[in-house]
């Protein structure tokens, strides 16, 4: 009832993808969160900048949920917003930055096609995720930052995890100015190694 309770207000009353908890450990810095299988609508872009691809990202799926889709449907605002980071093989390389928006009940099984060929509907497997908050507005230093806390607690705590890909994630309006909730998650496992 309280986690329940909880969703809602840092959500802002906006649909969120449904996901279960364990129990903190003592001493436990972050949350692990597993994540039911969902769709979500995505698209990609590759630099060596996180923020200029997540910013790009953005406002496609903004567009398309603003009804630039073949139907011409809105599609109601969902949080929080994922981006799922990629990080280049070669340090010089571009990273692929995957933008998402949960999709919400009324058009999950039918989403709007997408008029921008570089929207898709993505289905995304059951998985789980070591999960640290943070306010503020976030920037790529201070993401950064909370990934190498996040990966650095997990390998204190001895705990399985995959360095790449990472997720950096966000739930506020930019107009929102104080209260801000950000995230980063960690997989425990690639998802199609998930139980």
């Amino acid at each position: 009832m309280l986690r329940t309770v909880g969703q809602a207000l840092f959500s802002s009353g906006l649909q969120s993808p449904p996901y279960t908890t364990q129990d903190k450990q003592q001493g436990q810095d972050y949350e692990v969160r597993t994540y039911a299988a969902t769709k979500y609508m995505s698209t990609t872009v590759s630099g060596k900048e996180w923020d200029p691809c997540m910013s790009t990202g953005f406002r496609r799926l903004f567009n398309y949920i603003q009804g630039t889709n073949k139907s011409k449907t809105s599609v109601a605002m969902t949080t929080p917003v994922t981006c799922r980071v990629e990080p280049p093989e070669e340090p010089a390389g571009e990273a692929d930055v995957t933008v998402s928006f949960y999709l919400p009940e009324e058009h999950r099984e039918n989403p709007p096609e997408p008029e921008n060929a570089d929207v898709f509907v993505e289905q995304r497997k059951e998985m789980t995720v070591y999960v640290s908050t943070y306010g503020g507005f976030a920037n790529e230093k201070s993401k950064r930052e909370e990934l190498q806390k996040l990966m650095e607690s997990l390998r204190r705590d001895g705990v399985p995890f995959v360095d790449k890909p990472f997720y950096a994630v966000g739930y506020d309006s930019p107009f929102k100015l104080f209260n801000r909730r950000n995230e980063v998650w960690v997989l425990r496992s690639l998802p199609e190694q998930q139980q």
